[in-house]
């Protein structure tokens, strides 16, 4: 029997079809910029044998890039719609390969610092008006796939960015760290004059500079105080002070976003109450375990056990497999299970492979510690793609460009107060046991604190609706 296809049917595939190529050209460009940013902290100290300073001031290369980009990622919503998200981020991949190439020929410090502090404005734009473009060419039916085709490189890089690192540096020139991402930002930027149409709003209000400011002070200083957290040189005092001042400049332009009347940031999106949740509270609870893992987890085989980086590189491939192998199950496991009980079950299976990790030690079985990874792996992989596809579940078309940026925002917060409190964990065990440095027992109540901080956070989504997204999913739930 012949099947006769209508235009209407057609039509339909031939969207999704265009929908999945322009979600897979965003995810090249977010590949490249995550790479870049675990990528380079391997050959800090032959970077720092070039230039002739102590490895320990090439930490600023890392803070400067971490800070340009906080300044400047409140900007991406509005000037995606002002200017068309397709020319924005064509400029955003323009400039941060532009300023890769000047990071691999730099010759002192001060050349390098002034590169990343420019790739560091690429860097804000390119992942809010990326999920911009891909939002506005995605149907709801199509988000799941959409979403986790962005959120692979995520999930990827920080595994594979190390591993990559250590066999350049050692093998060939730190250069190449950076040099690697001219090749794909060509390709990038060829993929996206391609496939990404231009799109842009009819009407958009003038940039509201007061709330440009007020915001980017706030994040600046919330992130310039975590940072100095998980680096530990600052002390106490200024970190903290650095974080309050952060948080009271964001009461401040939050404040200021709900007094005007064409903000900056349209933060009706928080009313929305799957958009809270996966962003705001138990999301970024979430969030900050499934971050605190690939810091942890390389440390406590280096650290921790005594073996080498390859030996590392070798377990956490296993990770880096389980963060695939979700992928291709991560749809239909949303249609049968629905958001919520994905978010619940999934959750808490994700805690506890955290949470698992503290009882492995040198003489646990190879092949139990790869059995571990890889699940843990798997877990963290779903957990991520149904955050971020339910974040943008209920959004309406005039909420997006904010709702994107207010996202981005919340997740540069959380990715670092994952690392914060992990790192905040093990010197607090090792100031306890008055250790000089840090021994297996540290690692083991950082992952059991990071374990229960996401075991906590998966049951807040208990209070979802049975049907949370379910447009999305399209889960049918039983009455």
């Amino acid at each position: 029997m012949t099947v006769v296809r209508t235009t209407e049917q057609q039509s339909e595939e031939s969207f999704g079809r265009q929908s999945r190529i322009i979600a897979l050209v965003v995810a090249v460009a977010f590949f490249m910029q995550i790479l870049d940013g675990t990528i380079v902290t391997t050959s800090l100290p032959q970077m720092a044998a070039t230039f002739g300073v102590e490895p320990v001031s090439m930490s600023i290369g890392i803070t400067v890039y971490l800070l340009t980009m906080a300044a400047f990622v409140p900007l991406a919503g509005w000037a995606g719609d002002r200017y068309g998200a397709r020319r924005v981020f064509l400029a955003s991949i323009t400039v941060f390969t532009a300023a890769s190439l000047f990071c691999g020929l730099s010759g002192n410090l001060v050349e390098f610092v002034i590169a990343r502090a420019v790739q560091g404005i690429g860097s804000a734009l390119m992942t809010p008006v990326g999920r911009i473009i891909v939002l506005k060419n995605a149907r709801k039916s199509e988000l799941v796939h959409a979403i986790s085709m962005i959120t692979w490189p995520a999930l990827t890089a920080p595994v594979i960015g190390p591993v990559l690192g250590s066999f350049i540096t050692t093998y060939l020139t730190w250069h190449w760290n950076f040099l690697i991402n001219i090749p794909i930002g060509i390709l990038g930027l060829g993929l996206v004059l391609r496939f990404v149409p231009d799109q842009r709003e009819e009407k958009v209000a003038r940039l509201d500079f007061i709330g440009f400011l007020q915001s980017a002070v706030g994040l600046t200083f919330l992130l310039a105080g975590l940072e100095f957290v998980v680096q530990g040189a600052t002390g106490l005092a200024p970190s903290v002070g650095l974080i309050a001042a952060g948080v009271v400049f964001s009461v401040i332009a939050t404040r200021h976003f709900l007094r005007i009347d064409a903000p900056l940031l349209d933060l009706s999106a928080f009313k929305v109450q799957t958009f809270a949740m996966s962003t705001l509270s138990a999301g970024t609870a979430s969030r900050v375990a499934i971050n605190a893992t690939p810091f942890l987890v390389p440390l406590l085989f280096q650290v921790g056990f005594g073996r080498t980086a390859i030996d590392a590189g070798t377990y956490l491939l296993f990770y880096f497999a389980g963060n695939l192998g979700m992928k291709a199950i991560t749809t239909q496991m949303l249609k049968i299970f629905g958001f919520r009980n994905v978010l619940v079950v999934n959750g808490l299976i994700s805690s506890a492979s955290i949470g698992a990790c503290a009882f492995l030690s040198p003489s646990t079985p190879d092949l139990l510690i790869y059995s571990l990874l890889f699940v843990a792996g798997l877990s963290r992989s779903m957990n991520f793609t149904a955050l971020n596809t339910l974040g943008f579940a209920d959004i309406n078309a005039a909420q997006r460009s904010s709702a994107s940026t207010l996202s981005s925002m919340l997740q540069q917060v959380s990715l670092l107060l994952g690392v914060a409190v992990a790192a905040a964990v093990l010197n607090l065990s090792r100031t306890i046991h008055g250790g000089e440095t840090l021994s297996l027992v540290d690692f083991r109540w950082a992952f059991l604190v990071v374990g229960l901080i996401g075991a906590i956070s998966a049951l807040r989504f208990i209070s979802l609706p049975h049907d949370a997204g379910a447009e999305v999913s399209r889960h049918k739930v039983k009455t």
